[in-house]
């Protein structure tokens, strides 16, 4: 990935399954988990081309409301009253496929960024187009750039929030943020929220392996906004490190459920996947 592409959404890989941990959990997905997701994911699919922004934002809310409460997900959130009344760029931790489902219960209309791949994915894909997500190619540099601000700019134009995931895997919380979702903010002339979400990596484990499990705890905080002034005054790279510590922060609270930790012996190393370490983290556990 180049320096100014755009985060990811998943380590490249297969359409991805879910098999249950126990068997109570492999029942309930065998009985109704899949069948569910397969029928929401074509609810929101066959939705008419011309539906209005706000009723697929709501059609798309009101369909991770019922997987979240199908998979009994305990989502816990502190700082709605934070939510801003204009759209602009979510940059959101990522760790885990839920965060998108626990992102959307957000009173918010969201559209997210993720690798084209995932728009090919057997019901993700058709659902994710309809919606209006937003695909881009990292691997293409400044033009995968450019393309997406023309698409995000789209997108708040209607209305929308755009949600991006700047450590651009889901590896854990020692990855670093990437400075391309701070300069997208900046050529958008757009506030910045940002949302430290913990816990969505124990209730799906893809891309490391098919376990799910049901009745999860997850943990959502969100943060103060930045404004525009302040986002579009910033150097990129100091407002990326200062927002990357703090939300950080905020994930290792005592209060937060525990956020997923990288371990290269388990997780491994991903050839042709670039992404990074934050090296304020080792100084962090020396210091403790």
């Amino acid at each position: 990935m180049t320096e100014g592409a755009t985060p990811c959404i998943a380590p490249r890989g297969p359409s991805p399954r879910m098999v249950g941990t126990c068997w109570r959990d492999r029942l309930k997905l065998a009985a109704r988990g899949r069948w569910l997701l397969a029928r929401e994911l074509r609810r929101i699919a066959s939705l008419p081309a011309g539906t209005a922004r706000e009723q697929m934002s709501a059609a798309q809310r009101a369909v991770a409301e019922r997987l979240l409460r199908h998979f009994d997900v305990d989502l816990q959130i502190q700082g709605l009253e934070r939510l801003p009344g204009v759209p602009g760029l979510v940059i959101a931790l990522h760790e885990g496929m839920a965060d998108a489902l626990c992102l959307c219960a957000l009173p918010l209309p969201l559209r997210f960024v993720a690798r084209r791949e995932v728009f090919g994915w057997p019901g993700i894909g058709p659902a994710m187009q309809r919606c209006g997500h937003i695909a881009i190619d990292p691997e293409h540099g400044a033009r995968a750039f450019r393309r997406m601000v023309r698409e995000a700019r789209t997108a708040i134009a209607s209305g929308d929030h755009v949600v991006i995931f700047p450590q651009g895997t889901l590896l854990g919380i020692q990855t670093a943020f990437l400075p391309g979702a701070f300069r997208l903010a900046q050529c958008l002339d757009v506030p910045i929220l940002p949302v430290v979400v913990t816990g969505t990596s124990r209730v799906w484990e893809h891309p490391f392996s098919a376990r799910l499990r049901y009745g999860q705890r997850v943990s959502m905080t969100v943060m103060d906004s930045i404004g525009r002034d302040e986002v579009c005054s910033a150097d990129a790279r100091m407002l990326c490190l200062r927002i990357q510590r703090e939300m950080k922060r905020v994930a290792l609270d005592q209060a937060h459920v525990p956020p997923r930790h990288y371990e290269p012996e388990r997780d491994g190393t991903w050839p042709g996947f670039r992404f990074e370490l934050d090296p304020a983290w080792a100084q962090d556990q020396d210091s403790r």
